[in-house]
């Protein structure tokens, strides 16, 4: 077994699109409406679904806003550099939540940024 996807309910396909591929560098593997259903599957990773787990973007025609609960944490990116990847999304112009440095309790460098539905992701540096 392996994990294949996350999905995420956006408001706005083309802004979340837009978001993970030119900010956080993914790449859209496929993206297919299902009109009788009346939603929108987008599928972007850094690789190819064989191979990678990817996130899958549902967007249900006629929503545009999601209240994001209390269960949910966030994603977790590995990257090579936390304050150079942290730098270069906030030059293209994504939002910050926390700037990179040494995690509460440890010493492990981590960020958060936040996509455009307020959704948090984590990049954490290779250890």
């Amino acid at each position: 077994m392996r994990i294949l996807h996350t999905m995420l309910r956006v408001g706005n396909l083309d802004r979340s699109i837009e978001f993970y591929t030119q900010i956080l560098g993914m790449k859209l593997l496929r993206q297919k409406e299902y009109p009788d259903g009346e939603f929108t599957l987008a599928f972007i990773g850094y690789g190819d679904e064989a191979n990678n787990t990817v996130i899958e973007l549902t967007y249900n025609w006629g929503t545009d806003q999601y209240k994001l609960g209390d269960g949910f944490g966030h994603i977790a990116l590995e990257v090579d550099d936390v304050y150079k990847a942290t730098d270069e999304i906030r030059q293209k112009g994504g939002k910050i939540l926390r700037d990179a440095g040494p995690m509460n309790a440890g010493t492990t460098i981590i960020a958060f940024v936040e996509d455009p539905d307020g959704y948090q992701i984590e990049l954490i540096g290779k250890k």
